[in-house]
């Protein structure tokens, strides 16, 4: 008989991949550009019919970070339904943005209706409520679930908003009884925002505002379990704004209960947030009088202390303290708020203490590492803070290793002169983890390592480019619990299958992680854990790794965790074969056919101002620095959003400014000691296209052929089917033979190898990870600056080009620059090509693996494209006869051009 597996009633979310809302699930980020009442852009874009370039907005959204995309098109010059669908429609054909749910987001349901018949997956509206009566809202929640969405449900109604706690709850258990028993909704598909209104505002009505927040909270997880609580925190200290220091211990009150009353999700300005227990006294009582509603005089005794702090800043009210506490005490302090300058002396102070120095790691240290992994689960504590944290860890564990050791040589010698066998007890759970053979990229593992570490776990780091049989060899001999696999580059996903494959053969039966950017839960359940059955798990940040572990160790909850993600593997894979099933494609032929056409006889190329190729060394690393796209450093450190926008952000905006200081310095002092050489190699060729996919350049030592992917998903009306080789000019194009141009180019970082070894030497993780971070954005701005150089001078195609910073992050540029291996061009074997035309490896130093990633890993290469209208897109799937045509033009088996395209290829 099978045994019955029960599946937890989450809220599940979906586009192309799920999203499942855990209860230790972080802030879920919506990312809100496509919106035309909150982007200009976007908003000018909608209103011009530029739907195409519109997506782009979508698409920086995802790539910054965004787990939901809103979409809104409420413009009083817009028709709303008409935007909406349209743009919805074209969304769903691009693959790398759908692939999160949306959030269709509008005052207006019949707008709300159009977008829910263009999505696939599961997606959420935002907002239903009471406010027009049960009629509407029944009529309006049935037709959402009948798309299978999600609902945001305001807690308004006919009267209004609900502004106290009995008007709450009523209004949420009436549309919960309505929604679950009339409509028939699941409880956690409804997510309830009750209203946090500002407190201490002088006005007597408002003074329980917060207690009635938290009571309702509570009331509504208790009489309505499986829903969510929402709100927006920040709102709760308005009256203090303008004080920081009084408003963050305000939102550290209020959270402090309204997270124990049950409150799942909300809006703070949490950057650095303040630790309950470590407020200053006086100001942890004022703050609670006002958020408890304790006393009459509650809001003018705080008021009259934030006079007292008003425009201080943290540096000035913060004092020393809590170096009048014991040792564990400020061991504590000092891990949960990443401080090093007395570690040393605390920590051989309590090695004094203590009968054993392994006693101050399991007892003091690892006590303070708790309360950081219990701050970083419930989203209290962001990446930045935990990796300072783990630097102060490993600084004391420094002090105590020699100690440590020695312990066990004396013990070993004491059994040796016995003539007894000396049998160390097993230490912590052990984790192994590897960046897997063929790949370099290891700055995600880096930080996954250090959060597992912050949480008690013995890390093994095998480093890069580790084949299998040494990965599982010392998996084996050091009987780890657990196996992390690592990678970036497409072919690492085979090397990841591969793997399983071995442990299979093996009989092994530690769980194996899954991790790395071109990951995703949907090719490892198709993929990856089919091949294994001691468990395949794939963890999507550093954030999930903690909770992921934990639940494999425990023995408790092992056998039903790896129980529920095998019943959501199969389901993935049942929904991945059914949408090839019903994904529509157009022959390759067809595809061709439509392809995007230009007014070739009336174009005149550039003839680049450089005709040979031209090497690039030790360039100058200030000129560079001013280049920098700021973004992706803050979605390195797990803090997604725009930059500088980031800086101010409700929930990130004072640890990203923080971490923004200390990566400002860092780049400073890398120009002035050169940590950094900077060198690249560009060259020029003239190309024309076959009209087709193939590109053929004529160069010195005869002619190359470069060859194209083509889009083949079923498009709307109108819609080319894009292929790099477009913006080509083809060679029959007319009887002129005016030759076109195209370029390529190849960059590197060097140095920052040496610099990362020394931090690691000295325990600091912090600035470990910030130089590798620093390396790959230094090489990517290194990549724009000479792109925008190209195009003034060494080509010249643009040489009135007059751009700022952010006009160039947002690509205002003419021409491209796309690199093999990216979703535009796919197959990283065209990168062989590009490494021969410029001799990249001998001019500059970078060599390519066997999976042909680059090394140094702060290596970036690509063409350059001047069409003035050239554009990025991405592929999307490619269909068999595309795949066969192009092993042809390739001079490969199908076999072969099948394992470099299989990201791409259904």
């Amino acid at each position: 008989m099978t045994e019955e597996i029960i599946i937890k009633p989450y809220l599940r979310l979906a586009g192309l991949e799920a999203l499942t809302i855990r209860p230790e699930t972080n802030f879920i980020n919506v990312g809100e550009r496509t919106n035309v009442t909150g982007s200009k852009k976007f908003a000018r874009l909608i209103r011009e019919n530029k739907y195409e370039e519109a997506l782009s907005v979508a698409r920086q959204q995802v790539e910054n970070g965004a787990q939901v995309l809103d979409v809104n098109m409420d413009d009083a010059l817009l028709d709303g339904v008409d935007a909406m669908t349209t743009f919805l429609n074209l969304l769903q054909a691009e693959p790398d943005i759908a692939r999160i749910p949306i959030m269709i987001d509008s005052s207006k349901f019949e707008i709300i209706e159009a977008g829910l018949k263009c999505v696939q997956g599961k997606c959420i509206v935002n907002s239903i409520s009471l406010k027009e009566g049960e009629e509407k809202f029944i009529e309006q929640a049935i037709t959402c679930q009948a798309y299978g969405a999600a609902v945001v449900v305001m807690a308004f109604d006919e009267q209004g908003q609900a502004d106290n706690l009995e008007r709450r709850i009523a209004i949420c258990e009436r549309a919960y009884k309505i929604l679950t028993e009339t409509v028939g909704y699941e409880p956690q598909d409804i997510i309830f925002d009750p209203n946090i209104f500002a407190v201490a505002t002088g006005i007597e009505e408002h003074n329980n505002y917060a207690v009635d927040f938290i009571e309702a909270t509570s009331i509504i997880k208790n009489k309505m379990p499986r829903v969510k609580v929402s709100g927006g925190v920040s709102n709760v200290s308005f009256s203090f704004r303008g004080n920081d220091h009084v408003r963050e211990a305000i939102h550290a009150v209020f959270l402090y209960y309204a997270i124990r009353a049950g409150m799942d999700m909300g809006i703070v300005n949490a950057g650095q947030l303040v630790v309950y227990d470590e407020i200053e006294p006086k100001l942890k009582e004022l703050c609670e009088d006002v958020i408890l509603n304790k006393r009459p005089d509650s809001t003018e005794r705080l008021v009259n202390f934030a006079d007292t702090v008003k425009a201080k800043g943290k540096v000035e009210v913060k004092d020393e303290a809590w170096r009048n506490g014991t040792v564990e005490e400020r061991l504590k302090h000092a891990l949960v708020n990443g401080i090093t300058e007395h570690i040393e002396t605390d920590t051989e102070e309590a090695r004094q203490k203590y009968p054993r120095p392994l006693e101050v790691i399991e007892g003091p240290l690892m006590a303070g590492m708790d309360v950081v992994g219990d701050l970083f689960g419930s989203g209290k504590m962001f990446l930045p803070q935990v990796v300072k944290s783990a630097r102060v860890m490993k600084k004391a564990v420094a002090v105590l290793t020699p100690f440590i050791e020695q312990e066990k040589e004396d013990r070993f010698k004491a059994h040796e002169a016995a003539g007894t066998k000396s049998e160390e007890v097993a230490g912590a759970a052990k984790v192994l983890m590897a960046t897997v053979k063929g790949d370099v990229h290891d700055i995600g593992k880096n930080i996954v390592g250090v959060v597992l570490g912050c949480n008690g776990y013995d890390v093994i780091d095998l480093g890069v480019m580790v084949p299998a049989d040494k990965i599982l060899d010392a998996a084996q001999k050091q009987a780890v619990d657990v196996i992390g696999l690592s990678g970036l580059i497409t072919p690492s996903l085979d090397e990841m299958v591969h793997i399983a494959k071995e442990m299979k053969r093996r009989n092994m039966k530690q769980p194996l992680l899954i991790g790395g950017a071109t990951t995703s839960r949907t090719h490892t359940a198709v993929r990856i854990a089919p091949e294994y059955d001691g468990g395949v798990v794939h963890v999507l940040d550093a954030s999930r790794s903690v909770t992921v572990v934990s639940n494999l160790l425990n023995k408790e909850s092992k056998e039903g965790f790896l129980a529920q993600t095998k019943k959501e593997y199969y389901d993935l894979g049942q929904q991945f074969l059914n949408k090839q099933k019903h994904k529509v494609s157009i022959p390759y032929e067809e595809a061709v056919v439509t392809k995007e056409y230009f007014d070739w006889k009336n174009y005149k190329p550039v003839k680049p101002a450089i005709d040979s190729v031209k090497v690039f060394k030790d360039h100058d690393l200030a000129t560079i620095a001013r280049y920098i796209d700021w973004g992706p450093f803050f979605i390195g450190w797990e803090m997604p959003g725009r930059f500088p926008e980031v800086l101010t952000d409700k929930i990130f905006g004072i640890e990203a400014t923080r971490l923004y200081n200390d990566a400002q310095a860092l780049v400073a002092q890398i120009i002035k000691e050169k940590w950094f050489s900077a060198n690249g190699v560009i060259g020029f060729w003239p190309a024309n296209s076959n009209n087709r996919d193939t590109v053929i350049l004529q160069t010195e030592e005869g002619v190359v052929h470069l060859e194209s992917l083509r889009q083949q998903m079923k498009k709307a009306v109108g819609q080319p089917s894009y292929s790099l080789a477009d913006f080509i000019k083809p060679k029959t194009a007319d009887e002129s033979g005016k030759t076109d141009y195209m370029g390529a180019f190849a960059v590197t970082i060097q140095g920052a190898r040496q610099h990362i070894d020394r931090f690691a030497a000295e325990n600091d993780e912090y600035n470990k990870i910030m130089v590798q971070i620093l390396a790959d954005r230094f090489v990517e701005a290194f990549a724009e600056c000479l792109h925008e150089a190209v195009r003034k001078e060494y080509w010249g195609n643009a040489k009135d080009e007059n751009l700022s910073n952010a006009e160039l992050i947002r690509e205002g540029y003419q021409g491209i620059r796309p690199a093999p291996g990216y979703p535009a061009c796919p197959d990283h074997t065209e990168k062989l090509k590009l490494f021969s035309l410029l001799k990249v490896t001998e001019n500059i130093g970078i060599e390519l693996t066997e999976s042909l990633a680059m090394n140094p890993p702060a290596s970036v290469c690509g063409w350059y494209i001047a069409h003035p209208q050239s554009h990025y897109f991405g592929l999307g799937k490619i269909q068999r006869d595309q795949l066969e045509d192009y092993a042809k033009r390739k001079g490969m088996s199908v076999e072969e051009a099948e394992k470099w395209l299989r990201p791409v290829f259904d």
